[in-house]
């Protein structure tokens, strides 16, 4: 399993030997501890569950808190599920960015930055309409339904509303530095979400660039 929770420091660049600029995004990716197991004996499918940061007890639910009793480990803030083959994984195993590799093909997972409610031109690129005099449709998104059948607006269709504050997947991206001493993973471009948000690395699913 190649995938880990960290958050997300800002954007920075790098200089290569040949003399080249690199636009990296620094993650800070702490050793993720493996909170639970799913099996197909007991839950129909296979996964591991990881997790990542410190929590005050106080926090967290009581049917959570059970569970990271009977499991011996430290309350944590984020957890998620990776599907796929248990292995050997144990629960309370520490999995750290030694799983990845420099140059390595990664996918990158975040919640984008929340923009509010936005119009069609800011949200979806439409053109704007003439801005003659007299003119009632400069930014205005325009028809929207249709004749008699089947006389309703047709489900997705693109129109104003909220922008933003979805997950977004990014794959392909590249591993360009590991600092193992600092946990932190130096991912080439950007990546989704803002500086300080969780995301999800994982090796990407693309044919010819798994990592």
């Amino acid at each position: 399993m190649t995938t880990l929770l960290g958050t997300k420091r800002g954007m920075t660049q790098i200089w290569r030997e040949d003399g080249t600029r690199v636009p990296v995004t620094v993650l800070d990716v702490e050793p993720n501890v493996v909170t639970a197991l799913r099996t197909v004996e007991k839950h129909g499918y296979e996964a591991v569950q990881v997790g990542m940061g410190s929590i005050r007890a106080k926090l967290v639910n009581k049917p959570q808190l059970t569970e990271f009793t009977k499991a011996g480990i430290d309350p944590l803030r984020h957890r998620c599920e990776v599907r796929g083959a248990v292995g050997e994984a144990q629960v309370g195993d520490k999995l750290g960015i030694e799983l990845f590799e420099v140059g390595a093909k990664v996918d990158v997972v975040g919640v984008s930055k929340g923009k509010g409610f936005a119009g069609t031109i800011k949200r979806h690129g439409f053109a704007r309409g003439p801005t003659t005099h007299g003119s009632q449709n400069v930014r205005r998104p325009g028809s929207i339904g249709m004749c008699k059948y089947p006389g309703r607006v047709i489900r997705g269709k693109k129109m104003p509303g909220r922008m933003g504050n979805v997950r977004v997947t990014v794959k392909g991206l590249e591993v360009v530095s590991i600092d193992a001493e600092r946990n932190e993973l130096l991912i080439r471009g950007p990546v989704p979400g803002a500086n300080g948000g969780l995301v999800m690395v994982r090796g990407t699913n693309l044919k010819g660039r798994s990592s």
